[in-house]
């Protein structure tokens, strides 16, 4: 019985194919993006002083025609914190498709941004359900005056030697207050009445 031995090239060859085939069957897993460590606020009651809800466009793709034609572009969300001194906590982000439907929930635990500080959260080019009239939702609360954070989605892509990018700032469309409840009363004083300074006279 005769055996036969595979070259070397060809045993190569076969390894190499081997290890494309495995690199495109592993589908990749999109995950949020994040430039800090992000620190969950659990196992606290918030006293909530102020807060914002925004609206956020947000284009997945553009519209080249009306052939149905389309160029799908790569979307980040950036919230950044523009105070100084004190932490905002981001309670939602929620990305919505062009008929308003829920696509993604970003965030399960509310999350505090500290101050300066910047988190974002990508959606890559590949990913066009929500469509040319995607939108994100975004809830921010702090426990104290701040200053309003900037949020807005930058929008870029390219193709061949053209490049296109968008910039969609945030638009306020709910704000949070505190309510009465939720802040201390502080209880007047009781004094005692005054006593006469005149006597009553006794006939």
């Amino acid at each position: 019985m005769t055996t036969r031995f595979r070259s070397p090239i060809t045993l190569v060859c076969i390894i190499l194919a081997g290890m494309i085939l495995a690199s495109c069957s592993t589908p990749e897993t999109i995950q949020p993006i994040d430039s800090t460590e992000l620190q969950t606020v659990t196992g606290r009651d918030l006293r909530i002083v102020t807060g914002q809800t925004l609206y956020v466009p947000a284009y997945s793709e553009l519209l080249l025609g009306n052939d149905g034609r389309t160029h799908e572009l790569v979307v980040t969300l950036a919230i950044h914190n523009t105070d100084l001194d004190a932490p905002i906590i981001v309670r939602s982000v929620r990305y919505h498709d062009t008929n308003g439907n829920v696509v993604r929930s970003y965030v399960d635990e509310p999350i505090e941004v500290g101050p300066l500080a910047t988190t974002g959260f990508l959606v890559e080019a590949r990913e066009t359900s929500a469509g040319w009239g995607a939108n994100f939702i975004v809830e921010w609360v702090a426990e104290e005056a701040v200053y309003e954070p900037i949020i807005e989605a930058i929008m870029v892509s390219r193709r061949g030697t053209q490049g296109f990018s968008l910039l969609s700032l945030g638009r306020v469309i709910s704000q949070t207050e505190a309510v009465p409840s939720e802040i201390e009363a502080v209880e007047p004083e009781e004094t005692a009445p005054e006593e006469d300074e005149e006597a009553e006279e006794t006939e």
